[in-house]
Order: C-alpha cells, then structure tokens, then sequence
C-alpha cells in the first residue's frame, strides 16, 4: 500500500516537474524565494496595524513569528524523523526530473514552504476576513504559488507539498483562535 502511493507520488511529481520550461524556471525561483514576499508581508503589516493599532499589530507579529516557527521546526522534525529522500537526490527519480534549484536538501517530507505559506495565509485569511473578506483567496493562492514552485524546482514530491498545507492549515486555524483568545485577554481594540 505505501508503496503504491509512493509511486503514485513519484509519477505524479515528474508529471508536473516536466510541464516546466527554462522560460518560466527564473520566476518559479522568484517564487521560492522567501525575501520576494517582503513586499507582501510590509502590505499586510500595514493592514494589520491599520486595523489593530501598535498594540494589536505586536501581538499579530509575534503570533506569525511563533506561527512560522513552528511548522517550520516540525517540519524539521518530520524531514529527520521520516528520512525521505527529495527527488532531486534519489536515484531513479532525479534522472528523469528537472532540477532548478540551486540546492538540493536531503531529506523533503513535508515541505517547510508549503505549511508556513498555509499556515500565515489562512491565520491572516481568518484575522482580517472582517474588514478585508477577499483577502483570504489572494493569500491562498499565493501560499499555492510557493507549494507549486517546490514540485517545479525539484526539490519535493506532491506529498510533501499536500502535508505541508494540511499541517499549515492546521496552525493558521489554532494561532487565528490564540489570536482571538489575546485580543480578548489584552483587551485589544480594534479599530
């Protein structure tokens, strides 16, 4: 049974790393690249200053610290537990797949990028769905965007990707509900 899905996933990910072309291969890398998004990130800190004051845009910051923290930690935890090769370095997958990357890690399952961009889309989808209810679907696809761009790289399978987000998911729900609890707690007002 594992190893039909792992199959599946093998197949699966050198169908979709093939649909890549040197054309598109520097803005997938653009993509992956965290420091693209600081643009984003000053954008939303604004809208999270505009609508919760200093008071409430520290708690939020520290919130999406932690967020990132920790799914990138248990993404780490997860890689050296599982052990799981990338593409990009096991035998009888790399040949076939395109490597764009400029590195290639040891061990993928689950992908970092993936959860932290789910985690931080929707955590921010659900804080700011009040004032801003189109937010979410922008945030969720550009959290789409950075998963895709780790199968286009190279450098994780499907599976990986699609833990990632359901991991992500899962912390961006529970800090939206810590979110919620501190505001409460610190009496927060929102503007």
């Amino acid at each position: 049974m594992l190893e039909s899905i792992n199959q599946l996933d093998r197949e699966l990910f050198l169908f979709l790393n093939s649909l890549g072309n040197t054309t598109w291969d520097p803005f997938w890398l653009l993509v992956t690249e965290k420091w693209t998004a600081l643009p984003l990130y000053a954008f939303l800190l604004y809208l999270i200053f505009k609508k919760f004051g200093i008071k409430g845009a520290i708690i939020t910051a520290i919130l999406i610290a932690l967020l990132i923290t920790a799914t990138d930690q248990l993404a780490n935890v997860f890689k050296h537990s599982f052990e799981r090769p990338r593409p990009c370095g096991q035998e009888g997958v790399m040949e076939y797949a395109r490597f764009v990357a400029e590195r290639c890690g040891r061990f993928g399952y689950f992908s970092a990028h993936a959860s932290n961009s789910t985690g931080v889309a929707i955590f921010l989808g659900i804080i700011l769905k009040k004032y801003y209810p189109r937010l979410i679907y922008f945030l969720l696809i550009w959290a789409i965007f950075v998963s895709y761009s780790r199968i286009y790289l190279g450098v994780h399978y499907p599976g990986d990707i699609l833990t990632g987000i359901f991991i992500g998911a899962i912390f961006g729900f529970l800090f939206s509900w810590f979110h919620a609890y501190l505001f409460r707690r610190f009496r927060v007002p929102v503007l």
